[in-house]
């Protein structure tokens, strides 16, 4: 199964970004699922006080998400994409909302200090997603929380098959039509050979993430796209 890989795939979404909101705007819910999971990062007084990543960001859809769930936030959104980054760029944002170009693989050079990281659609697309983790990890404040809005797959084979019915049916026309057949028969692949919910949450742990939970999202996508929440351990609460 040939997917897209690091460069290769940064290419890729440069070339669709110009078409990349319409296309996700024929996806039923897309914005709204991506708001849902903003909020289940529960984030207090409307992140008031807050400094919050958006690990690729893409066109900004996942920025508007958070957002609006953290009006008051700072909100640092990194992509690894130039032409999708200058895309989010160009849309209209508070002061308090900044854009870097960047892989998610190099977000040590952004720094840390974050309450919350929210990544949408970006660690089934990753060449190393536990390095990513780990990093994660290392830039969220003791206590900090983490939202992944993904496609993963339950592991059921009927949600495997309703996957791959969107994908031939809507998704990969789609794709072809607007001159991005590489990039979506990558996102249709990506997907399937990605981690299931059992394995990506197992990951999360793995790599040292508590309280790790996969809430799932509704209408078709329910089995297929998830929430996975967690959090870094608050030593502040495990000192004796």
């Amino acid at each position: 199964m040939t997917l897209l890989h690091d460069g290769e795939l940064s290419a890729a979404f440069d070339h669709a970004a110009r078409r990349y909101d319409l296309l996700t705007a024929v996806n039923p819910g897309y914005r709204a699922d991506l708001r849902r999971s903003a909020r289940r990062l529960r984030l207090p007084g409307g992140g008031r006080g807050l400094r919050l990543l958006d690990l690729g960001c893409g066109t900004g859809a996942s920025t508007a998400a958070l957002l609006a769930s953290a009006p008051h936030a700072e909100i640092v959104a990194l992509d690894a994409s130039a032409g999708m980054l200058e895309h989010a760029a160009a849309k209209p944002w508070p002061p308090g909302v900044s854009f870097v170009h960047a892989p998610a693989e190099e977000l040590a050079g952004v720094g840390g200090g974050f309450d919350a990281v929210f990544a949408a659609y970006l660690f089934r697309n990753v060449t190393d997603p536990d390095a990513v983790l780990a990093a994660v990890r290392t830039a969220l404040e003791p206590g900090g929380r983490l939202a992944v809005h993904e496609y993963t797959l339950s592991g059921s084979a009927a949600h495997r098959a309703v996957w791959t019915a969107v994908c031939r049916g809507i998704v990969l026309p789609a794709g072809r039509l607007a001159g991005d057949g590489g990039l979506y028969r990558h996102l249709w692949r990506s997907v399937l050979a990605f981690d299931t919910v059992p394995e990506f949450t197992a990951r999360l742990r793995r790599t040292g993430f508590r309280q790790v939970r996969a809430l799932p999202l509704p209408g078709w996508q329910t089995g297929i796209t998830h929430t996975v929440v967690a959090a870094t351990p608050d030593v502040r609460q495990e000192t004796p």
